[in-house]
């Protein structure tokens, strides 16, 4: 009926069927046949036609007064809505955890910006995975398995994790031969990684343990200061300490057993993404694909 509508008001702004037939590129017997439809729909004639002329019916004229501007502002949405859902424009909300955001996707939220100069980029950033409904957010990422079923997901790497500690840490204490041996040490442990796992180099042997340590905290960043400074040994993500590992401040233990790797996902709301949010989305893992931090593996050799 929305239709047949629009072609009533195009016949009274054109002043003729044949008119209005041809700016909707429609024979004049289809307009015709429309038209009956919606007075027979109504129940009132809307138009007065004869061979010469053709004006409204006083019912039709308070129809076309009231439904034309109705037309014209369901025209302005829908221009609105397809600025909104098909050019890169406008603010994109995004969730995202501190560290990972400050340090290894800083780049990529830069070249983002650079690349769309017409995008309002709001990041928000919180190492708790934050309501994305509440929060209004277009895009959110997350480190570890995704199980929201009201979410759609992409996987776009993972984080691997290592155990390290200061040299000066190991030459007062010693080097953990076994992940068993870690319950004699000092150990930082943070919240969001309460939890070690390790497997031996042939796989027939796994470690669980969820430590006691020292220091507990709930800032993975905080732990890798601690431990730069001696203090005890942090199990981290590499994507925090490979700087320090490079420049000798941090070394590794145990490298030979086999920690897990830590998933990290896109997740949205919607169902049909505006094309802001999927270049954004296309722009991170195109840049997680090329980073090897987060593809697990440790950054090559320069």
């Amino acid at each position: 009926m929305l239709d047949d509508l629009a072609l009533f008001v195009s016949i009274v702004d054109h002043g003729s069927l044949q008119a209005a037939a041809r700016h909707a590129n429609l024979p004049p017997a289809t307009l015709t046949r429309r038209l009956q439809k919606l007075e027979a729909a109504l129940g009132c004639q809307l138009l007065l036609r004869s061979a010469r002329s053709l004006k409204p019916t006083p019912e039709g004229q308070l129809y076309y007064e009231q439904c034309r501007p109705l037309l014209t502002a369901l025209a302005q949405t829908t221009a609105t809505l397809d600025d909104d859902l098909n050019q890169v424009k406008g603010t994109l909300r995004v969730l995202a955890p501190v560290n990972l955001s400050r340090g290894l996707l800083a780049p990529a939220y830069a070249s983002f910006m650079a690349a769309w100069p017409d995008i309002r980029l709001e990041l928000s950033l919180s190492n708790r995975n934050e309501d994305v409904w509440r929060h209004g957010a277009d895009l959110a990422i997350r480190v570890g398995e995704q199980d929201d079923p009201k979410l759609r997901q992409r996987r776009l790497g993972v984080i691997g994790m290592v155990l390290v500690a200061s040299p000066a840490y190991v030459a007062e204490h010693g080097v953990p031969g076994h992940p068993r041996e870690l319950e004699r040490h000092r150990l930082l442990v943070s919240s969001p990684l309460s939890t070690w796992r390790f497997a031996s180099p042939d796989g027939a042997e796994t470690i669980e343990m969820q430590p006691q340590g020292r220091c507990d905290l709930n800032d993975i960043e905080l732990g890798v200061t601690l431990a730069q400074a001696g203090l005890g040994i942090l199990f981290c993500p590499r994507t925090l300490c490979h700087e320090a590992l490079e420049a000798g401040q941090l070394v590794r233990l145990l490298p030979e057993w086999r920690t897990p790797q830590r998933p990290i996902y896109a997740v949205w709301p919607q169902q049909q993404l505006p094309r802001k949010v999927r270049t954004l989305l296309e722009h991170l893992a195109e840049f997680a694909a090329a980073t090897p931090l987060l593809q697990g593996a440790p950054p090559a050799a320069t």
